[in-house]
């Protein structure tokens, strides 16, 4: 599984990046963590609020920080 986070490394964007990992390790996923910086890499997934959380390219929340429990079931789906 390939989560990425897409953002401009602002503070929110951090922090979903911090508890998509804590939620991926507590479910015991295998997965690779990516974090898309550039604005035109991030449009390109037709975003336009951030941060946005995609799995494996397609676009899972856009726009906020979801609990750990939220991303935990957004990830199991």
């Amino acid at each position: 599984m390939k989560i990425q986070i897409l953002g401009t490394g602002c503070p929110k964007c951090q922090r979903l990046a911090d508890s998509a990992e804590i939620a991926a390790k507590e479910l015991g996923l295998e997965y690779t963590l990516e974090k898309i910086t550039d604005i035109n890499e991030i449009t390109a997934f037709n975003v336009m609020m951030t941060p946005a959380l995609a799995i494996d390219g397609d676009v899972k929340v856009v726009g906020k920080v979801p609990s750990i429990e939220e991303l935990k079931q957004t990830l199991s789906q």
